[in-house]
């Protein structure tokens, strides 16, 4: 961490209070009860759920008595909650009536593909348009196909067929041409995603479909961009303080000269920290928690892929060790799931599962003590408990 002077009228904490207080604060040193649900998916800062299975587990890590089919009628059922992309563009599931304020106060990251197209010659008008017919479509659930589509028809556009789904994939996906710039299915979801909120609708078979929020949410209700950017920050801060606006940054994908001026417009509400030589702030309110923070029993959990804990910070010293960094941070951005010890990654985990089995393989980092692995142990059969699997295997490798 970039060591700094010391500013005035700031508290001095150590990493361990800074880590006993972010534990707290998602929920991990003490399951939250399963009725309250829609508050610690809010304090963590939602689940990411590029693997929604994942996005499943880092709730079952936070919360009591929930099981995998609550969650899946909270989603498609009742809609209290929803998949949305949002910070650095990814999906996330979050609570739907917080959803406006996730993807309205990260939409400036989505601001860059719109410049995107600019800069390849697509004027303004045309991408309004464009923007305009993906929202028409959208007015109920529809695959990326339908969608792409029908807004091909709409504006007259030429529809093609090309290689690229992400994350290396090769499959073949549904584009329009406009003007000298090919779009890809996806690409036209994240333009319109600068614009307005989106949300993921049920399964069509293996296909997704994709929905607008206010003809899908329940009670919707939509916030200005401004105000979005300011109560992130402030979700933010209260989850993962002591923290920089690098930090803020990393975190949702915007541009740090952005980050600074939503900075500015909140500081009267944050106070000023040093972590061990590393000056960083908290919101006013937590500061007297952080001071008091501490560990009084271990806290012990089987984080799952992307775990919102180990995303908040553009730095993970106090995450990781240096030298099994690159065992949890994979490449092309993946996070493996982690086996979290007061506060810190001390292995990886995996799991496979029958219809009445789980295996969970464990791999740590270096010994640990016979009362860490017992932890694990329960850990494992808890997840076990939320799968709905009776019987529940636990193997050290």
């Amino acid at each position: 961490m970039t060591q700094r002077v010391a500013r005035p009228s700031e508290s001095h904490v150590s990493w361990h209070q800074a880590t006993a207080f972010r534990l707290l604060r998602h929920h991990l040193s003490a399951r939250a009860p399963g009725e309250e649900l829609l508050a610690v998916l809010r304090e963590m800062g939602g689940a990411q759920s590029q693997v929604l299975s994942a996005a499943q587990i880092s709730v079952a890590a936070r919360t009591e008595s929930v099981r995998m089919d609550d969650l899946e009628s909270a989603v498609w059922e009742e809609r209290s909650l929803t998949k949305a992309w949002c910070m650095r563009r990814t999906l996330y599931l979050l609570p739907s009536r917080d959803v406006a304020t996730f993807v309205r106060g990260s939409a400036g990251r989505a601001e860059r593909e719109w410049l995107w197209m600019r800069n390849r010659g697509v004027s303004e008008r045309q991408l309004e348009h464009l923007i305009q017919a993906v929202f028409e479509e959208l007015d109920e659930p529809r695959t990326r196909t339908e969608m792409t589509a029908r807004v091909s028809r709409s504006l007259g556009l030429p529809l093609r067929r090309e290689q690229g789904g992400g994350w290396g994939s090769r499959r073949e996906v549904t584009c329009v041409r406009v003007g000298e710039v090919t779009c890809p299915s996806g690409y036209l979801l994240h333009l319109a995603g600068a614009r307005g909120v989106i949300c993921s609708g049920p399964n069509r078979g293996t296909e997704t479909t994709f929905v607008r929020a206010d003809q899908w949410l329940p009670r919707w209700r939509d916030v200005a961009r401004d105000s979005a950017e300011t109560e992130l920050l402030r979700i933010y801060l209260h989850a993962f303080g002591p923290a920089a606006p690098e930090d803020f940054a990393w975190w949702t994908g915007l541009r740090l000269t952005d980050v600074r001026a939503i900075w500015k417009r909140a500081e009267d509400k944050f106070a000023p920290v040093m972590v061990e030589g590393w000056p960083a702030w908290v919101l006013k309110r937590d500061l007297p928690q952080l001071e008091k923070a501490a560990t009084d029993t271990s806290t012990v959990r089987l984080l799952p892929f992307f775990d919102a804990f180990l995303l908040g910070h553009r730095e993970r010293a106090h995450l990781v060790d240096a030298k099994h960094h690159h065992r949890v941070y994979r490449a092309q951005g993946w996070v493996a799931p982690a086996v979290i010890v007061d506060g810190r990654a001390l292995g990886v985990w995996s799991h496979r599962s029958t219809p009445d089995r789980l295996r969970v393989r464990v791999e740590l980092f270096a010994a640990v003590s016979r009362a860490t692995r017992t932890a694990v142990r329960a850990e494992a059969e808890e997840l076990g408990r939320f799968l709905g699997l009776s019987h529940v295997e636990t193997q050290f490798g």
